[in-house]
C-alpha cells in the first residue's frame, strides 16, 4: 500500500510538472510538527514524509484537521504557496490499483 485511505498527499511536484527543491522539503515539513525524545526525532503521529514513485511527499492523517486545525491548515498553506500537489491517497491507491478492490 502506498498510503492510507485516510490520509491525504503532498506531492512534491508542482502544477507545472517539475520537481519541489530543496530535495529535504517533505523531511523538513514534517519535521515542523515533529518532537524530540531522548536524542532522537519523532514525527507527529499524523504527519509523516514518504516517497511514491521517486516523489516525495508528505501524508497527512485526516484527523490532524480536527485534532489541530491551524496546523493542518498551516500544511495545505504550503503546498498551496508553492503550487504542490494535494491529492486524497484514496484517489492515488485507485491510480496505482484501479481494479484491486473490485469484487
Amino acid at each position: 500500500m502506498i498510503c492510507n485511505p485516510y490520509e491525504i498527499v503532498i506531492q512534491g511536484l508542482t502544477s507545472e510538472g517539475r520537481t519541489f527543491r530543496p530535495s529535504d522539503w517533505a523531511e523538513r515539513l514534517s519535521g515542523v510538527l515533529a518532537s524530540f525524545t531522548a536524542q532522537k526525532l519523532a514525527y507527529h503521529a499524523y504527519v509523516r514524509p514518504m516517497m511514491l514513485d521517486g516523489i516525495r511527499c508528505v501524508a497527512i492523517d485526516k484527523k490532524l484537521e480536527k485534532i489541530d486545525p491551524r496546523a493542518f491548515q498551516f500544511l495545505l498553506d504550503f503546498a498551496q504557496d508553492n503550487d504542490l500537489r494535494v491529492v486524497d491517497c484514496r484517489t492515488l491507491i485507485d491510480e496505482v490499483y484501479p481494479n484491486q478492490f473490485l469484487a
